[in-house]
């Protein structure tokens, strides 16, 4: 069996606000960890039919970032539930949500 790890670090301040994010995982042939302004990891409990999340960002991660980082993130989870369900009404719709998030953050950033 193959295994792969995934290892995330959280740079704190004195306030316990993520400073810094850095991850790397083993696949990659770089020893270089990664940094990133922002995360969101999830989990499904299948026991308790619950979603566990830790979303996480840092005093660095503009408002302009964080809505280009939701859009896509929820391109992506469209493009997810498709290759699992092929309920491509579902996909659609939720890309369509994506695409006027996308276009109302924009708006509102422009006031």
């Amino acid at each position: 069996m193959q295994q792969s790890q995934i290892t995330i670090d959280i740079h704190l301040d004195t306030d316990k606000i993520p400073r810094q994010i850095n991850w790397k995982t083993s696949n990659n042939s770089s020893e270089d960890a990664q940094n990133a302004k922002a995360m969101m990891l999830a989990f499904w409990d299948g026991q308790e039919k619950s979603a566990l999340r830790i979303d996480l960002w840092t005093k660095d991660m503009m408002v302009d970032e964080m809505s280009d980082f939701f859009y896509q993130t929820l391109m992506t989870m469209a493009d997810t539930y498709n290759r699992a369900t092929h309920q491509q009404e579902l996909v659609d719709s939720l890309k369509t949500f994506a695409a006027e998030f996308y276009k109302k953050s924009r708006e509102l950033l422009e006031k």
